[in-house]
């Protein structure tokens, strides 16, 4: 029965490192295109995503046999717990990954308001944390997951400074009121990839350290002022 789990829990594993392999090159894809502003990068993305979310239910029904049959305890426990909020957070991230590339293709015109609205900055920070994320996973690397936490604070410094930034070019300059949404909607896609890249860091240390630390902070702070 033992040998039988462990076979189930390495396919398992397997299968999460082959999806987040794919994940990863969607992301490394779509910034690209959002940084040269080549529209051919951004073909082949939305057909890649369908063979993420074919990895998605694989994974769930494989989650779901090993759960069904085994009944696992303790790490075995929290590492099916910590592999079903992971590929959740994968998918999600090849979903955005198709997003941002839908937005390139409507900014790419517009390329020096990008470069100077600093998106690529912010895409570049996002871009690392979902590779750190991934790594952080695939090594069981407790410092790279924490490095993803404080990297966030980055990216969330950024978007509110490009929102300030894009706002005011909207009222001074009408013209470019279309390309500036484009790109609020677009800076609100890059942070949501570097949310999903902070809560796979997050499981993984759930997993390992058997600790919850989402919501952590809000939570303690909510404790304080009330």
């Amino acid at each position: 029965m033992q040998e039988h789990f462990t076979k189930e829990v390495e396919e398992l594993k397997t299968n999460l490192i082959k999806m987040a392999s794919l994940v990863d090159e969607q992301v490394e894809r779509a910034y690209k295109a959002l940084e040269t502003g080549d529209i051919e990068l951004c073909r082949g993305i939305k057909a890649k995503d369908l063979e993420i979310d074919a990895y998605d239910n694989l994974i769930l029904t494989q989650c779901e046999n090993i759960l069904a049959l085994f009944q696992p305890v303790a790490s075995d426990l929290r590492f099916i717990m910590s592999a079903l909020l992971i590929n959740n957070q994968l998918e999600r991230c090849g979903d955005i990954a198709v997003n941002i590339a839908q937005r390139v293709k409507k900014t790419s015109e517009y390329h020096p308001l990008i470069i100077e609205s600093q998106i690529l900055d912010m895409g570049k920070q996002a871009r690392e944390m979902v590779k750190d994320a991934i790594d952080s996973f695939i090594n069981l690397n407790i410092e790279q997951a924490e490095k993803v936490l404080r990297d966030e604070q980055i990216v969330d410094k950024l978007n509110k400074s490009i929102f300030k930034f894009l706002v005011a070019k909207m009222k001074s300059d009408p013209e470019v009121i279309e390309p500036c949404a484009h790109l609020v909607v677009l800076s609100r896609h890059i942070e949501r990839l570097a949310d999903h890249a902070t809560n796979i860091a997050e499981d993984l240390i759930f997993y390992i350290n058997a600790e919850i630390i989402a919501h952590k902070k809000k939570l303690e702070k909510y404790k304080k002022e009330n």
